[in-house]
């Protein structure tokens, strides 16, 4: 879970994290690792999904990957309130 400790730098209103490991049998010998992750915060849900060789790889570009969508959709509800305000002004 520390991976994803890092979703909460950013937007500390998360309500529930839900995280699915599986194997991925494409052939006899290739076999891949994936990792998806439901998070639901305040007003949204957030999905991303990871598939690599290595499980650690694909938890780490999991993590990478809801980190940029946490920021973003911080960025998008910070961006809202400003523009509110400053229609209310004129």
């Amino acid at each position: 879970m520390s991976k994803l400790d890092r979703i909460t730098r950013h937007f500390d209103q998360v309500v529930d994290v839900r995280v699915i490991l599986a194997v991925d049998n494409m052939t006899e010998k290739e076999k891949r690792q994936r990792a998806e992750c439901n998070v639901h915060v305040k007003g949204r849900d957030l999905f991303a999904e990871s598939s690599h060789a290595d499980l650690y790889a694909a938890v780490d570009e999991l993590a990478d990957k809801l980190d940029r969508q946490v920021g973003r959709y911080k960025a998008k509800a910070q961006d809202h309130g400003h523009a509110c305000a400053k229609r209310s002004e004129t």
